[in-house]
């Protein structure tokens, strides 16, 4: 028998063996990728799920605030100029304007606890600075009395906007937003 010089010396073991094992690397590579799309799934849906819990979309039918749509957020305290959503208090005016089940409002924070919120005629100022202008009556001719002036209690915010027809902390009615009625801060979108 004739040995060839070009031959290794020396065979590994199961060299002629791999061709008679059925190959199981696709079947593993699918139980990996299966495994990763399960997880990963779980991990999107925790994310997704834990960001809902603590922030919802909302649609502004108001003309007082320029954008129309806006995230937000229940766990972010209220900064001055931030924005922030609340529950308007129950009064026969706001049932006349907004019906028995009025959305969320949504205003600016101008002046924060220890804040002077003082009121020069149907002027109002946040620590000397011209924040809003009141009017008398609403839109439908119901009169409007002014909103609280002094330092802000703790917990509390004067908040508003820069339209004309805004409800907001310049008028009695809503008054100091405290954060019982605070739903949270929110972000436009849109």
């Amino acid at each position: 028998m004739a040995i060839d010089p070009a031959a290794p010396l020396l065979t590994p073991i199961g060299a002629g063996l791999a061709s008679a094992r059925p190959r199981r690397q696709p079947r593993r590579r699918r139980v990996y990728a299966g495994l990763i799309l399960v997880f990963g799934g779980i991990a999107l849906f925790q994310t997704i799920n834990s960001w809902k819990v603590s922030h919802a979309f909302l649609i502004n039918t108001s003309p007082s605030l320029p954008n129309w749509a806006f995230v937000l957020e229940t766990r972010a305290p209220p900064a001055r100029g931030s924005l922030i959503f609340f529950r308007p208090p129950v009064s026969p005016v706001l049932v006349n304007n907004f019906g028995t089940k009025p959305q969320l409002f949504g205003k600016y924070v101008y002046g924060v606890a220890g804040d002077v919120v003082t009121r020069h005629g149907p002027d109002f100022f946040v620590n000397g600075k011209h924040v809003a202008r009141a009017k008398e009556k609403s839109r439908r001719g119901e009169p409007l009395a002014a909103g609280p002036t002094g330092v802000i209690p703790h917990g509390c915010y004067f908040a508003g906007t820069p339209h004309k027809d805004g409800f907001d902390s310049r008028y009695a009615i809503i008054g100091w937003i405290c954060r019982d009625r605070i739903v949270g801060t929110g972000s436009p979108v849109l």
